[in-house]
């Protein structure tokens, strides 16, 4: 599989995994923060205009995952990660996220949906860690633009370079 960074040509290819994959939340996060379709076209023109930038794995000239990076200051964002589904439990998903954490030395956080317990499951696999309530709220209402209700339904995931400055008293 080859990592890449996205091109404007792949945007349609983007957005087909990001919503095929999500179809996993239907049913699953609350009612009134599901959309059909979850992603659509001027939401990924907006993400990518606010400085997310998006890696894709590509076998064949076929998009296998997707997983975006955003620079956030202090910290950087994974966003929008997803697997196209015939291609889940292959790696993909863990390849990308091991190319993606290579491109900063900043703490990187990741926030997913509370109920999304295989998302949740595949990040702590990889090394992250739930942080708690209070640094949940704080962390989404500084670094993500998000309403309330979906800071309610989500929880936030950092990796070690996060909770090592925690523990060493840095504010981040």
């Amino acid at each position: 599989m080859l990592i890449r960074q996205s091109h404007e040509a792949d945007r349609k290819q983007i957005l087909a995994v990001i919503n095929e994959a999500a179809l996993a939340y239907r049913g699953v996060i609350p009612i009134d923060r599901w959309r059909e379709p979850y992603m659509p076209k001027a939401e990924l023109a907006k993400e990518i205009a606010h400085g997310i930038v998006f890696w894709v794995g590509e076998e064949n000239g076929r998009l296998l995952g997707v997983m975006g990076i955003q620079d956030k200051g202090a910290v950087a964002l994974v966003r929008h990660a997803y697997v196209a589904p015939t291609t889940q439990r292959k790696g993909v998903g863990t390849q990308l996220l091991r190319h993606v954490e290579a491109l900063t030395s900043k703490p990187i956080l990741i926030g997913t949906w509370a109920d999304a317990s295989w998302a949740i499951d595949f990040y702590r696999r990889n090394g992250f860690t739930v942080v708690s309530q209070n640094d949940k709220e704080h962390l989404l209402r500084t670094y993500w633009s998000i309403p309330e209700r979906q800071i309610e339904t989500s929880v936030v995931l950092a990796d070690r370079r996060w909770i090592e400055s925690q523990r060493a008293g840095v504010q981040i």
